[in-house]
């Protein structure tokens, strides 16, 4: 199965880089954006027995390695295949 992670920073969580894009932007003449948060996005290939197995396989890698439940959120999508 193949799994699609994606971690951004919690809401009112200070990201610096998120707000180093959101001033470079503005300098290119870019107005109006605002708010920018910046993330990660993760591709797995994993093999599991089902749909629930890579999902709950998929919760525990977030928790206890790809994302920092105290700073960050996440959300995946597990794909078959």
């Amino acid at each position: 199965m193949r799994i699609k992670i994606f971690v951004t920073p919690r809401q009112g969580i200070l990201d610096p880089q998120g707000r180093a894009v959101q001033t470079a932007l503005a300098n290119l003449g870019f107005s109006g954006v605002r708010d920018v948060h910046l993330g990660r996005y993760i591709i797995l290939a994993l093999d599991a027995s089902s749909q629930a197995a890579a999902e709950e396989m998929a919760r525990k890698m977030c928790e206890q390695l790809l994302a920092n439940p105290a700073i960050e959120d996440y959300r995946f999508e597990v794909e078959p295949g």
